[in-house]
């Protein structure tokens, strides 16, 4: 039952990710296009979703890292997923019309994509100990 919950919740924080993504894009596209864009707004993400993985789904795990290099550590480890979900945003871009001018149909596709290596790497490789 845990994990389902820590999944959910991955989930619910991964959606708020994904409106931060959206937004910070939607913000800087006018100016540094599709792709420079996403870069940025990919790393607002990640900075908002470690902030609140830390702490609320893996409240009751830490890691043995300092603040700084915790956020460092689950910036690498997101970029595993974060592969994955540029790649399908940038195929989807790049293949579809229609997603280049809804771009938030490709961001919403990414996300999914990355989502669950992205809770794997977070669960077994940075929030693996218990706080006992």
């Amino acid at each position: 039952m845990k994990l389902w919950r820590e999944l959910g919740l991955f989930g619910l924080i991964g959606a708020v990710g994904l409106l931060v993504d959206t937004a910070v894009l939607y913000a800087l596209k006018p100016t540094l296009g599709l792709f420079v864009a996403r870069g940025i707004s990919f790393l607002a993400a990640v900075i908002t979703t470690w902030f609140l993985n830390k702490t609320i789904t893996f409240q009751g795990r830490k890691s043995t890292l300092p603040h700084h290099r915790e956020l460092m550590t689950y910036l690498g480890l997101m970029l595993l997923g974060g592969a994955v979900n540029y790649a399908t945003y940038t195929w989807l871009v790049l293949s579809y019309e229609h997603v280049q001018s809804h771009p938030f149909l490709g961001v919403a596709a990414g996300s999914l994509a990355g989502m669950f290596l992205n809770y794997s790497t977070s669960k077994f490789f940075l929030f693996k100990k218990n706080s006992d």
